[in-house]
């Protein structure tokens, strides 16, 4: 709760801020505040509250998200102070709603009672639009904006009907009423069809297949920082509230659900690494490649009461090696009409440090050793196959073969093609942001018991 009041109360100062003209003063005071609150979120991690009548529940789970979230959201922040310097007068308006949506992110993970998971959702859903419509005078940009407006209202119509349904059910809007009624011998049809319903606008927000078609024009219409935060942070949200949403309201999956979710996540896989292979956009390939990453990411529903440790884990690794390539690729492409690979020629004779670090946060996406997305991939292909789903690990392992594909014509392309143009200068911020996340990630490799023992 508390970590929550801190930024809604830190976006509230990136706008006073403006009003006091100390614009530039604006990005390190909100990486010190997020930095704060890291600490302060991350001091309630053993301690388990609700407040407000069980409408935020402050839980192991929540915390490690929530401090997850606002890691990520210190990275993101540290670029946008280079990717917005053209835009200035507005830097106070992008740092507040990045703030904002941090809160839905935090809300949507701490949830006690529907209508807060309801809240938190919109208030990180209408952020997006709004970011993914940023730059005006790109058609693109508007284009995108529209598109993932209405993909996404549709989508949260869905699951207020659920909402609904569940409420029709129960009679409750408060979680653990409805997992204490939920052990009852016959329940109205109503409640499961609403988890369906649930689960199928999250699917949405997650973009699984076959609930995935607005990811690759959103991706690459919205401007690459708002393409970069939908990758990773708002990726990882809605991934962990659908776990959290299945668990808490003890939805005991049912083996004909559990069946519906293997066949998303093979088609997930399969479909975004196919696609991913017909790219040349990087961004739009990313798109596709966050599409088979969600396909293994939902194998952590099929064991719900254990996967939680596994599923920060994989969440981690992918988003950190996300941030890297996405600071790599605002450098590589920043004043530029696209993002095509033809941009990243020459790359590793140009600038050598950020080439290897792209290579490694692709190398990392692919689930090849010492890094942390192999040990991501390895621990979850075990706990699904303890789970005794043996033919979608087989999927998943042929897929992540296919995956080293497409990531492999972008690392190609770096070291193998001339350089376009001569080296250009690059702000340190991209360097730092770059480095410490590609080293997280290969920490995180080497020593994965830190995170996966905190949800054990």
């Amino acid at each position: 709760m508390n970590t929550l009041i801190a930024i809604i109360g830190l976006g509230v100062l990136c706008l006073l801020l403006e009003i006091f003209n100390l614009t530039k003063a604006i990005v390190p005071l909100t990486i010190v505040g997020l930095l704060a609150v890291l600490g302060l979120t991350i001091s309630e991690f053993n301690s388990t509250e609700s407040y407000y009548n069980n409408m935020i529940v402050v839980s192991k789970f929540s915390t490690a998200f929530s401090s997850l979230f606002i890691v990520l959201t210190i990275f993101l922040v540290s670029l946008s102070g280079n990717f917005y310097e053209n835009h200035q007068s507005k830097i106070s308006d992008y740092m507040a709603i990045k703030i904002f949506l941090l809160s839905g992110a935090v809300a949507m993970v701490s949830f006690g009672n529907l209508a807060m998971f309801f809240l938190g959702i919109e208030v990180l859903s209408i952020a997006l639009y709004v970011l993914a419509a940023s730059d005006r005078l790109n058609l693109k940009s508007n284009e995108a904006g529209m598109k993932y407006f209405l993909m996404g209202s549709f989508a949260s119509g869905i699951i207020l009907f659920g909402i609904c349904m569940i409420y029709g059910a129960m009679g409750s809007f408060n979680v653990s009423d409805i997992a204490a009624m939920s052990q009852s011998a016959e329940l109205p049809v109503w409640f499961p069809i609403g988890i369906v319903l649930l689960t199928i606008g999250m699917l949405f927000k997650v973009a699984a297949v076959p609930f995935h078609f607005w990811a690759p024009d959103v991706y690459e219409g919205s401007p690459t920082m708002t393409t970069a935060l939908m990758s990773t942070l708002v990726k990882v949200v809605a991934m962990a509230t659908l776990c959290q949403l299945l668990s808490v309201m003890n939805a005991d999956i049912s083996e004909s659900f559990k069946i519906v979710i293997v066949i998303i996540s093979m088609a997930s896989m399969t479909i975004g690494n196919i696609m991913a292979l017909r790219q040349v956009n990087v961004k739009r390939m990313l798109a596709f490649s966050g599409v088979s990453h969600a396909g293994f990411m939902l194998m952590t529903l099929l064991s719900l009461s254990t996967s939680a440790g596994s599923l920060l884990y994989y969440a981690s690794a992918y988003a950190l090696s996300g941030i890297a390539a996405f600071s790599v690729i605002i450098y590589v492409c920043k004043n530029r009409d696209n993002e095509d690979i033809v941009n990243f020629h020459g790359l590793g004779k140009n600038n050598p440090l950020l080439a290897a670090i792209l290579t490694a946060s692709l190398l990392s996406m692919a689930g090849i050793p010492i890094f942390a997305g192999f040990f991501a991939k390895l621990v979850l292909f075990s706990q699904t196959i303890e789970a005794g789903y043996l033919a979608l690990v087989i999927v998943a392992v042929i897929n992540s073969i296919i995956s080293v594909g497409y990531y492999f014509k972008l690392i190609l392309a770096m070291y193998t093609k001339e350089p376009n143009e001569e080296r250009k200068a690059t702000p340190f911020v991209i360097y730092a942001v770059a480095v410490i996340a590609i080293v997280l990630n290969i920490a995180l490799g080497l020593f994965p018991s830190v995170v996966l023992d905190l949800l054990a």
